[in-house]
């Protein structure tokens, strides 16, 4: 009996022991067939949820209008940078010109380049401006280089913009995930047949790297620091690229969504960071091309307040922190901007407000 015992006792604990086996090479084997599949089909990082809790807390920013602004100083105040801001330039410019006529401001563009936010941030190192406008948060080459100087940047977020993808209006294509759109500008996609659309070749269009912040952040989020493909075909200003999209059916481009959400001649995309699940960068129904101008798309703002957008960002005011008349008049502007005047401007410029 005790014979019969044991045994039955080692044939128990050798099923356990088998089926401790299997289990262990079953969690094995699936847990590296998922990570071979993560690491074969990376996801780029889309650009992140703008930041509210940044915001200036100064008590004047609850006034409606710039009068109740305090401090603005009196000169003649240089500023440039992202060529993403000329809407808002345009749109706040004159009505602080009228509210503060001392407080005088100058848009410079750089000599040898053109604007962009990069070399507005450049210049504003070397002193060649007050404040910077930018498109995309400092970098840490920046940030040291401006330490190295004896002073330190403050990125000021004002308004809430987002990156909108432009292609010809015939393209039969429900939209594109982030990691589609990344194979695109790294050249692994070359045919839009590969992407669910009709067989034709993909051009891809984008602006120099060292000319904006737009492409600078493009390159670092959706790209993951990968470079542009070698099929990408390069422009210096959005309306080329635009104008070069209403001619290519196979064509495609991205800036910033109020450049390309109200045009007539393209189609804005809508994008989602999963298949089937896109969400425009217009407020639908879409307005086709038929209607416009009459009727134009406007921003889909409250996808872009809330992040369902994948691709979002802030604007900023850059000032130096150094105490001077510069600092005084970079956090001037800036405060204008944030008050419920300067939030209208920036709504009206086609930009998504910050408060």
């Amino acid at each position: 009996m005790s014979s019969q015992k044991n045994e039955t006792d080692v044939l128990v604990l050798t099923l356990l022991i088998v089926a401790g086996g299997l289990a262990g090479g079953f969690w094995w084997l699936t847990r590296n067939s998922s990570t071979s599949v993560e690491l074969s089909d990376p996801q780029p990082r889309s650009i992140s949820t703008p930041n509210t809790s940044d915001i200036t807390s100064d008590p004047e920013l609850s006034g409606s209008s710039f009068s109740g602004v305090s401090g603005i100083p009196k000169g003649l105040f240089s500023y440039g940078g992202s060529t993403s801001w000329a809407a808002i330039r345009q749109a706040i410019d004159p009505q602080i010109r009228a509210a503060y006529p001392e407080f005088q401001l100058r848009f410079v563009e750089p000599t040898n380049a053109s604007p962009g936010t990069s070399i507005g941030i450049r210049m504003l190192i070397e002193g060649r401006l007050t404040f910077a406008q930018s498109s995309r948060p400092l970098q840490d080459r920046e940030v040291s280089r401006a330490q190295q100087r004896g002073f330190n940047l403050k990125e000021i977020p004002v308004a809430i913009d987002g990156l909108a993808i432009a292609v010809h209006p015939s393209l039969n294509i429900p939209g594109l995930t982030l990691a589609q759109l990344k194979a695109i500008y790294t050249g692994k996609a070359n045919n839009w047949k590969q992407l669910g659309g009709p067989n034709l070749p993909i051009q891809p269009y984008s602006r120099p790297m060292s000319e904006g912040g737009t492409v600078e952040l493009f390159i670092q989020d959706v790209l993951a620091g990968q470079a542009l493909a070698a099929n990408v075909e390069f422009v210096g200003t959005t309306t080329q690229a635009l104008q070069k999209l209403a001619s290519n059916r196979g064509g495609i481009y991205y800036a910033s969504a109020p450049e390309i959400v109200p045009q007539c001649r393209i189609r804005p995309l809508p994008l989602g960071r999963q298949s089937g699940q896109f969400t425009p960068p217009y407020q639908e129904p879409l307005v086709t091309a038929n209607n416009c101008p009459q009727r134009r798309n406007q921003l889909n703002t409250d996808a872009f307040q809330t992040g369902q957008y994948p691709l979002t960002r802030n604007l900023y005011v850059v000032v130096k922190q150094d105490d001077d008349l510069a600092q005084q008049a970079g956090e001037a502007y800036a405060k204008l901007l944030l008050t419920q005047q300067g939030q209208s401007a920036i709504a009206n410029a086609g930009f998504v407000r910050m408060r």
